[in-house]
């Protein structure tokens, strides 16, 4: 792609100011791969009713958002939890009786993780755990970044209520992501970085770790990420705040120390 005098320079400075994401001190993760989420995934009411059979059940099923959930700053929740017998819990299921139940009225055949026709594809994880190991379960009980692995809109959320995804998400945990999930949001990261991820068919975006890593993010202060984490907290009260997002740009184009003419040309970038 060809950049304008502007664009380039605006790009090069963004670039040059900025530290590779792969370099931050923070951790991207797909979602969680279940092998088949009819199973795994369950309603709100169908969690109460496993919960009513045996209280035990509420150890193991924790609120799920998907990547159709996640918003700009915010996310619909489905009603929607994931059963989370990871092998990496060494979870006995013997413990968990009505849970076991309602995986097994799918079949042990279709459960089974022997790469047999109709069973989940072959790997040394047990029919009643997920097909993932998800060794990095602990990090969904983190502060972190949401977003979708395929999106239009390039939307991001930061939730500090322990939410898994499923795994058309990635998550970002570590140092900085309430600052992280404003950048991501903001208009000069829509600007430089948007035709960094590939394009794919009806405008849909790849969001891929691969390319994440390469995308180059001032690092900032523990004073100012708190700023950040003020202000994001804000817009997700209001769901959406145009008044609010244009603050948040402001104050990065501040921290990048970008002149007037480079601050007109991006301008304020809403969904794409």
């Amino acid at each position: 792609m060809v950049l304008s005098p502007i664009e380039k320079q605006i790009k090069e400075k963004i670039e040059r100011i900025g530290t590779p994401l792969k370099d931050w001190d923070i951790r991207i993760n797909y979602g969680i791969k279940t092998g088949f989420n009819d199973a795994f995934i369950i309603t709100g009411e169908k969690r109460k009713e496993l919960i009513e059979q045996d209280p035990k059940s509420e150890e193991i099923i924790r609120p799920l958002l998907r990547g159709r959930d996640i918003k700009r700053y915010s996310y619909e929740f489905a009603d929607l939890y994931l059963i989370t017998t990871f092998p990496s819990l060494k979870i006995d299921i013997e413990q968990y009786l009505a849970v076991k139940q309602h995986l097994m009225s799918f079949g042990y055949d279709r459960l089974k993780q022997t790469g047999d026709k109709g069973a989940r594809k072959k790997t040394n994880n047990q029919w009643f755990e997920t097909q993932d190991t998800i060794a990095y379960w602990e990090d969904f009980s983190s502060p972190k970044v949401i977003y979708p692995n395929m999106t239009k809109f390039l939307p991001f959320v930061y939730d500090d209520k322990g939410f898994l995804t499923n795994q058309k998400c990635f998550i970002i945990t570590g140092a900085k992501v309430e600052f992280l999930t404003a950048f991501l949001n903001s208009s000069i990261f829509k600007y430089c970085f948007r035709d960094d991820f590939p394009e794919l068919q009806g405008g849909t975006r790849e969001l891929s770790k691969i390319f994440f890593d390469k995308i180059s993010v001032l690092e900032v202060s523990e004073e100012t990420n708190l700023q950040f984490k003020d202000l994001i907290f804000e817009v997700q009260k209001l769901k959406e705040n145009k008044e609010l997002e244009l603050k948040i740009d402001n104050l990065i184009f501040d921290l990048y120390n970008l002149t007037n003419e480079e601050r007109n040309e991006i301008g304020f970038i809403e969904i794409q």
